[in-house]
């Protein structure tokens, strides 16, 4: 069988006869989305995200055989603005937040209905592992965050919301109650060494994301400890002085060098700190006009002057974040702008476009009417919120965390970070409100078998009646109804567990949008 000699994007390809373009183009490591291709299925082409040019033609990739001498042009502005369009009009009609209200409103992003789960299950280990891996100080913020995301919880809508930040404090406490402590996973040493002048808080949340990022911290301060405003500003009763001193050493182990007693300006100079490092950023709180003048950087009317998209001021490899840019009066968004500048640095030191990172992709449903607030009520503990005053002196229990975790509503997706749709909203930068008209509502299936079925995610792909056709299961899924009223169902007015006997795991695993899911992660093993 001879080869198929073929170009895509200028670059020569070889296939066998019968094959499709969006095959010959993953020979060449081209990443062409697809929602509905799955190769046992053969070419559904019902998503149409797999676009292709080829001879001025719009054409799926999965369903086009390739042909002696085909000119394909797949990574070009106008491939991919089709590829967006076709994104965006799925999104027209999906029902579903991908992310929690809660998650979205963390300055920090906390994945916290992840969070929710590990401590509802009692698996505080990977609790701790999920919120270390977003808080540089979570024992800190457990006790003094303002909490906007419970501001968000849905919960409130019907009773009171989730106590997030008790079970964040909780996740923090066992870590320092174990044997020993979670460390996040850090990449290898890259060899850039970065200079921090202020260990408040914004300082010290640059340095944690810095150190993770595999560079070396120093950070410097006026002070003889690290904490800033956490150490002058707050009465020991809301922060007790082991819990910060517990979590600056916490950073110590984690490889960030301090030095106390050092200020700029009198102790060591910007350009002796500029000479000696590959970048320093200035975390030094609220400064002054005069005092930032005596630093010699540039200043702006409400402090150092910096770019708001890049944290850089007109020095070279000179950054500066925090309070001391712009005034910030809550504890969890001066440390997000510590993250946000820690990232700008990694990127200028990996010789990267330097810009503050994008917020996460989620399609938002907004606010719920009665019977869809319901439809999630009815899977949680009707319990009462834990008061965090009843909590405060020693933190929650883990009977009690356990208990206020099974309290959460759920409502964020249970595909969200393994879903393809969301994955290519992301890389092709879509706008899920372009095509948005007033919305369906909210509908959730519960099979008792464990599989869940929320109707206002599907796309239609096809993929689950073709898997079970081919598995030739007794009923199966089918297309029920015609037009704008097609909906994926079981024939013989069976439910979707009745049609999914033999193939339920494979099914839910494929499924693009997490329309099919598992009440429990486990259960698709």
């Amino acid at each position: 069988m001879s080869a198929i000699t073929l170009t895509i994007d200028g670059q020569t390809v070889e296939a066998l006869p019968g094959q499709s373009v969006l095959a010959a183009a993953r020979t060449l490591g081209l990443d062409i989305p697809t929602l509905c291709h799955l190769e046992k299925c053969g070419p559904l082409t019902t998503c149409l995200v797999c676009l292709v040019r080829i001879n001025g033609r719009l054409v799926p990739s999965c369903g086009t055989k390739v042909e002696p001498g085909m000119v394909v042009e797949s990574e070009t502005e106008l491939v991919h603005a089709a590829r967006r369009t076709a994104l965006e009009l799925l999104f027209s009609d999906h029902v579903g937040d991908c992310l929690s209200p809660c998650n979205l409103l963390c300055p920090l992003l906390l994945n916290i209905p992840v969070m929710i789960r590990q401590i509802e299950a009692g698996r505080n280990m990977e609790a701790i592992a999920t919120v270390r891996q977003a808080l540089p100080l979570p024992a800190v913020l457990g006790r003094l965050c303002h909490h906007p995301c419970e501001k968000g919880c849905r919960r409130g809508a019907h009773d009171d919301a989730a106590a997030i930040r008790e079970m964040e404090r909780f996740a923090a406490d066992e870590d320092f109650r174990a044997p020993t402590r979670h460390r996040p996973p850090a990449k290898p040493a890259t060899g850039k060494t970065v200079a921090i002048v202020g260990a408040g808080p914004t300082g010290l949340a640059a340095s944690y994301f810095l150190a993770r990022e595999g560079h070396t911290v120093r950070v410097f301060d006026r002070h003889e400890k690290p904490g800033g405003t956490l150490h002058r500003s707050v009465a020991e009763k809301h922060l007790p002085n082991e819990v910060l001193e517990a979590e600056v050493g916490w950073l110590e182990e984690f490889g960030v060098h301090f030095t106390g007693s050092t200020e700029l300006g009198r102790d060591i100079t910007l350009a002796r700190l500029t000479s000696s490092h590959d970048a320093v950023v200035l975390a030094v709180g609220e400064t002054a006009m005069n005092e930032a003048e005596t630093l010699q950087v540039p200043v702006a009317s409400t402090g150092i002057a910096a770019d708001p998209n890049t944290c850089r001021t007109t020095l070279p490899a000179v950054f500066a974040a925090g309070a001391a840019v712009k005034p910030v009066k809550q504890l969890v968004r001066a440390m997000s702008e510590g993250r946000m500048v820690a990232e700008c640095v990694s990127q200028f030191l990996d010789g990267r476009t330097v810009r503050r990172p994008d917020k996460p992709f989620s399609n938002i449903m907004g606010r719920l009417d009665a019977g869809e607030l319901l439809t999630f009520v009815r899977t949680a503990s009707p319990a009462a919120r834990v008061s965090p005053c009843d909590a405060c002196a020693a933190g929650l229990s883990r009977q009690a965390a356990a208990g206020e975790a099974s309290r959460c509503l759920h409502c964020d997706c249970r595909s969200s970070g393994d879903c393809t749709l969301q994955h290519y909203a992301r890389v092709y930068a879509v706008d899920a409100n372009r095509f948005r008209s007033k919305r369906r509502t909210f509908e959730q299936q519960l099979q008792p078998g464990g599989v869940i079925f929320e109707p206002g995610k599907c796309i239609l792909c096809g993929i689950c009646v073709k898997l079970t056709e081919t598995a030739r299961e007794p009923l199966g899924l089918t297309f029920i109804g015609r037009g704008f009223n097609v909906r994926i169902g079981t024939p013989l007015n069976g439910t979707i567990e009745d049609g999914l006997q033999k193939v339920a795991a494979e099914v839910v695993h494929h499924c693009p949008t997490g329309a099919l899911c598992f009440a429990a992660p486990d259960q698709e093993k």
